[in-house]
This record gives structure tokens, sequence and C-alpha cells, in this order.
């Protein structure tokens, strides 16, 4: 008998994963006749699922559908496998969704952030989302950085409503408190501290407030909104606005953080009060400009790091390990706008040119087969966990996770391909993460290259030679 098989989704094949692990995977789904891309969320359903997570599940489909903007990673259709099917298909939860080109914030240099326009442009798209998502009587309940996408134009969306909640009837304006206790602790209200019931809209609030602060830092402000975290006591007394990067604020962003941040939920800024805000209001340079030249502020601190380079070497120069250089690509229709290309969104692999929306990848002078040793030592020397996963087509495959320096739970993949430049074998390798802080990922991806088992073999640019 023939394995079971992912269904086609109203008219889309699933075509490729894209990210996930466990029991939810993503992947990029293709609807051949009329010739678009999505991605599709996979929710496997267990013979040991209960009513409650489905219940879960079926009212964050309810939620997603009904909101339409264009801050929102759009909800497309849904289709639900039962077990009784499980001969032919895969069980679970089919959720067609919006194609995203990758996390913002996989976009931005640790430690660093982004500039003052950048994030005044992206900080106003998420104010008019969770303005729109406000209105229509939903709580996001879960803002935190790997759920703050960017389209292929460049445009955030705010994604994954597997939390929310509705707080308010839309006809008549009556709300209700909160009681359940969820979100990410770097990113939650204090308030979520107590058992008292809570507020809704001054939680998502205050997510927005962590938000900008980490757009403009490249870091989250603290570990968790309580006496545990050294740097919250220190928020509290007023101590830290003299260090670093508190102190190198403009005087605008400062009050509107601090607004935003505001412990007090009674006291903390609306999203009406942000709006009005003098950092808010004044016109953005960047909207005037085009794609590529957002794209190249966004990136910026990467290319300062010397990160794209390492991500998108020139291989029509010779390279050699220790060293590091792509023809022009020829991207999909689907994913080829100015912006991807800008961002380099696309990798050449031994079979052409792909469209790779992680900018955490390298390639290395040494075949797959012997790097993957190497890869798997100096993340385990980082105090990662890894374990040997099925292989794909032509691809190695680590399936690794850990915790961050906030404690923050990360996971995703390392595949390790075939590549082959100038007659010397080498690979192409991408990190791929599908759960934890984008940011922690990113400065997971350079320990690695940094590494002494894998930095001799990456790839690196240098000077071409006469």
């Amino acid at each position: 008998m023939a394995s079971p098989k992912y269904p086609k989704v109203v008219g889309y094949e699933l075509v490729e994963r894209v990210g996930g692990g466990g029991f939810s995977q993503v992947f990029r789904a293709v609807n051949i006749s009329d010739h678009r891309v999505a991605a599709c969320k996979v929710i496997t359903l267990r013979p040991e699922t209960t009513e409650k997570e489905r219940k879960t599940i079926e009212k964050e489909m309810r939620i997603h559908a009904v909101l339409k903007h264009v801050n929102v990673l759009e909800f497309l259709d849904a289709v639900i496998v039962e077990l009784k099917h499980q001969d032919r298909y895969v069980p679970g939860f089919y959720l067609l969704l919006e194609l995203a080109a990758g996390d913002l914030f996989d976009k931005i240099a640790p430690d660093v952030g982004v500039g003052d326009e950048v994030a005044h442009y992206y900080f106003n798209q998420l104010l008019a989302g969770m303005d729109y998502i406000h209105k229509e009587g939903v709580c996001h309940r879960d803002l935190k950085p790997e759920n703050i996408m960017l389209d292929v134009a460049g445009t955030l969306k705010i994604s994954d409503f597997g939390l929310s909640s509705v707080y308010k009837l839309k006809e008549t304006g009556r709300t209700r408190t909160l009681t359940d206790r969820c979100g990410s602790l770097p990113y939650v209200a204090p308030e979520l501290d107590t058992d008292q019931p809570y507020e809704a809209e001054p939680i998502d609030v205050w997510g927005v407030g962590v938000i900008l602060y980490t757009l403009l830092a490249g870091n989250t402000p603290w570990d968790e909104p309580t006496q545990n975290s050294l740097e919250f006591v220190r928020y509290l007394s007023g101590e830290i606005f003299q260090d670093r990067p508190w102190n190198l604020f403009s005087a605008d962003a400062l009050s509107l953080i601090q607004g935003l941040l505001t412990i007090d939920p009674r006291e903390r800024f609306t999203l009406s009060d942000a709006f009005q805000h003098p950092w808010c209001t004044r016109p953005s340079q960047l909207a005037r400009g085009g794609a590529a030249s957002l794209a190249e502020a966004l990136t910026q601190s990467l290319r300062t790091a010397g990160d794209l380079d390492l991500a998108s070497p020139d291989f029509s120069q010779r390279s050699t390990p220790g060293d590091d250089d792509g023809d022009e690509p020829m991207p999909s229709a689907a994913h080829s706008t100015q912006f991807t290309q800008t961002l380099m969104l696309f990798s050449q692999t031994q079979n052409g040119t792909r469209y790779t929306p992680h900018l955490t990848r390298f390639y290395a002078g040494a075949p797959p087969a012997a790097l993957l040793p190497l890869v798997r030592a100096g993340l385990e020397g980082l105090g990662v966990t890894c374990r040997d996963a099925p292989p794909a087509t032509g691809t190695l495959r680590l399936r690794v996770g850990g915790q961050d320096a906030r404690k923050e739970v990360f996971r995703g993949w390392v595949e390790l391909e075939a590549f082959e430049y100038f007659g010397v074998q080498g690979t192409f390798c991408v990190m791929q993460k599908d759960g934890g802080n984008p940011l922690s990922w990113r400065q997971l991806w350079r320990a690695l290259i940094q590494s002494p088992q894998v930095g001799p073999h990456v790839l690196r640019k240098r000077a071409p030679v006469d």
C-alpha cells in the first residue's frame, strides 16, 4: 500500500517544505493552473490530539480568516483531513496562507538594529496592522520578532494568531478582560505576572513597544519584565537610561518607547497615542524611495558586518576557503521583485539559482559528507543540541535546538547540499529557523561560521587577483 500523501488544498500542491518541525510544518504550495504560489501550514492530527487542541486550532483559523489588511499575513483558505482518511492522506489542518519573504528581523544585525528611518517606516506599518486588528475586536497576545514577516515587496505582515483572542464585540464595542497567561517572557507585559484578569489592548501595546526597541537596538530589552531581570529592575529605577543602547536613542524615540513600555497599563500609551507621537507623525523618507533603496537601507547593518558577502558570494571570481563570492540570479517570477533581488534572497546551487529567503546561509570549500561532522561539532561546542535528520533528495540535514541568551527556545534545520565551483567540491549550507528569535538565530549562524571547526572552510570574499 502506498504511504499517505499530502492532499491538494483548493488547487494548491504542496511542493517543498520551507519550515517547521514536529507536529507543525510549512510548505511552499503552488497552484499550477492559476500560476499562484502560497504557503501551507500543516498541523498534524494524531490519535492523541485532544478536543481542546482541536478547538484552539479552529479558533486560530476562524480569527485569522476574517482579518483582511495590508499589514496582516493573508489567510487564504483551509482544509481539514480527518484521521479516518489517513490511509490516503496525512491527517491534519491545512492552513493556506500568503507566502512571505521571511522574517523582518532576519535582515537585521544583532545588537546593532536598523537606522531611525527604517524603524520609523516599519513601526508605522506595525501600528496600522495592530490598530486594524484591535478594531476587529481581536487581541494578538504574541507579538514578537518571529511573528513579524515581510512580503516580496517589502511590506510588513503580522502573522501567527495561535494565541489570539476576541475581547470586543464590533457591533456594540463591549469589551471583556482576559485571563490566560500566554506569550514569550521577553515580550509579555508585566501585568501578566499576576493572577488578575487583564485588559487586552495594553498587552499588545507593550509588545509593540518591545518590537520598536528591538528594531532600534537589535536585541530585546530584558529577559522578562520581573524582578528576576537585572535589566528590567534598572529600567524601573531609571538607571538603564545611562547605558547603551538606551542613551543612543533620539529623544523622540526614547519618549515613545517609554510611553509604550509604561508599567501601569492604565497609564500606558494607546495605539492612538503612538500614532500621534512626533516620532511617528514625521514624513517617511523611505516611503518616497523605491523597493531597492528600502532593501538597501534595511540590510545596511548586515552589509557593514559582512554578513551578506557570506550569504551571497560572487562566484564570478575564484574563491578559496577562508574567502567568499553569485552570478546574476534567474529567479522564479513569483518571488522576483526589486526588493527580493536587492535583499539577495537568491542562491547559486548545483541546479542553478534558487529562491532562498533565509539569509543565514554560507558556502564552504568542503563536500557535505566532510562538512557535516564539523558543523555538528561546531554547534555542539556552542551548546546546541543536534540530531541527525533523514536526508532529503541530495541534501544532508541536522535538526538543531537550544536556548538563547534570553532563555528563549529556538529550533531549526541545518541543510547541506553539494556545490561545485571551479572544479572544487564544496557545500551550500542553509540554517533554517522554525522557532525562536530571528536575531538569536543570526547570532548562532555567525558563531558557527566563526567556529574553529567550520570557519576555516567558509568561502569568504577577497580582493581580485590580477
